[in-house]
């Protein structure tokens, strides 16, 4: 009789530890453990970790587009955002992030970038008689005339910099990593963070139209470098 109680103490005792496992010191509380990266749904989280590191930690000062550019915000539609972020660009430093496409985002967590971005950097009324957003490419030698009236005195007279931005637009390497979208969207839009003008203002008053930032476009997409397939050279900044 004895060993009976005793034996049904034990298991009272057991049963009352089991019970109390979620109280063991140190244990994390259900609130307190680590979410899944599909799990993130917080705007600044998901901007921290997946695109902060290009476009800058507030949507400026980064390597690439200023996100945080109005005129950019009214200048690309939804659907060109997503595909933007789900399919990344081709031959650029912009990877996909849709898990469809390799990457590590939910269609929602991508719904929640888009919808972030239009809430912080979205404001004033639509661009009025803006280029469109893509187009087919203009002239490479019209192109050069529209650099000469509307773009030298800042950058100067070959594209290799200028007083006002000293940096070179010509530079093989420079063109080597953006498409001829991403210098379309710069042309239009401008950059607002590093005092580029968009194309209302070149100069002030003179907006270009849709075929000359088409043009201006082309004269700098012709001087990327070409390889052959197949082959590789180096690229020379001179």
């Amino acid at each position: 009789m004895i060993v009976r109680r005793r034996a049904a103490v034990a298991a009272v005792f057991a049963l009352s530890l089991l019970a109390g496992c979620d109280r063991l010191p140190g244990k994390p509380k259900e609130s307190q453990r680590p979410l899944s990266p599909a799990q993130v749904k917080s705007f600044d989280v998901l901007y921290t970790q997946n695109c902060a590191g290009c476009h800058g930690a507030a949507g400026n000062f980064g390597a690439a587009t200023e996100l945080a550019n109005p005129a950019y915000q009214a200048l690309v539609d939804d659907a060109t955002l997503s595909r933007i972020i789900r399919q990344g660009v081709p031959a650029t430093a912009m990877p996909s992030f849709a898990q469809s496409a390799g990457g590590y985002l939910t269609d929602a967590q991508i719904a929640i970038l888009i919808d972030g971005m239009r809430a912080r950097w979205k404001s004033g009324p639509p661009l009025k008689d803006a280029p469109p957003y893509a187009a087919a490419p203009g002239d490479p030698a019209q192109g050069a005339q529209v650099f000469a009236r509307s773009c030298a005195s800042c950058h100067g007279p070959d594209g290799k910099g200028g007083a006002r931005a000293p940096g070179s637009i010509v530079d093989r390497s420079y063109l080597m990593l953006v498409s001829d979208q991403a210098l379309r969207t710069l042309v239009i839009a401008g950059r607002r963070d590093l005092g580029h003008p968009d194309w209302r203002q070149y100069p002030p008053g003179q907006p270009l139209t849709a075929q000359q930032v088409a043009d201006v476009v082309a004269w700098l997409a012709a001087k990327r470098p070409r390889f052959a397939p197949g082959t590789w050279q180096s690229v020379s900044t001179k």
